[in-house]
């Protein structure tokens, strides 16, 4: 799905960098890349998230902060990454059913979204 960089896969593709000498510069390029990586990931996923919320909010109907909350709650009873349950969500409306162990979690979370929102 993602692809993740580690700081092990940098260090042989600096390989280069440390036969000029430089060690404290190779680690900085390696720690920069592999943060980089991180925020493409978390740029990609952002869209995708944003898009769930937004289904949540006319779901429950509630807030954004509610809203943001019902994903992660769903998110931490599931041990799913969060970007991987709004993915999951917004392909919904594509056609694609909803995973089987997000179902009940998420029913769940929009029941106790909608009566805390009533209170």
């Amino acid at each position: 799905m993602h692809e993740a960089i580690t700081i092990h896969e940098e260090q042989h593709s600096a390989v280069s960098l440390t036969s000029t000498g430089d060690a404290a510069l190779t680690v900085e390029v390696i720690e920069l890349r592999v943060q980089c990586a991180q925020l493409r990931r978390a740029l990609d996923s952002r869209a995708a998230i944003d898009q769930a919320r937004g289904m949540v909010m006319a779901l429950a109907p509630c807030s954004c902060g509610k809203a943001w909350d019902v994903l992660v709650d769903v998110s931490q009873h599931c041990n799913v990454k969060l970007r991987d349950v709004a993915t999951a969500l917004v392909a919904t409306a594509e056609g694609e059913p909803l995973p089987t162990a997000l179902r009940r979690p998420l029913r769940l979370a929009l029941r106790r979204c909608r009566s805390a929102e009533r209170a």
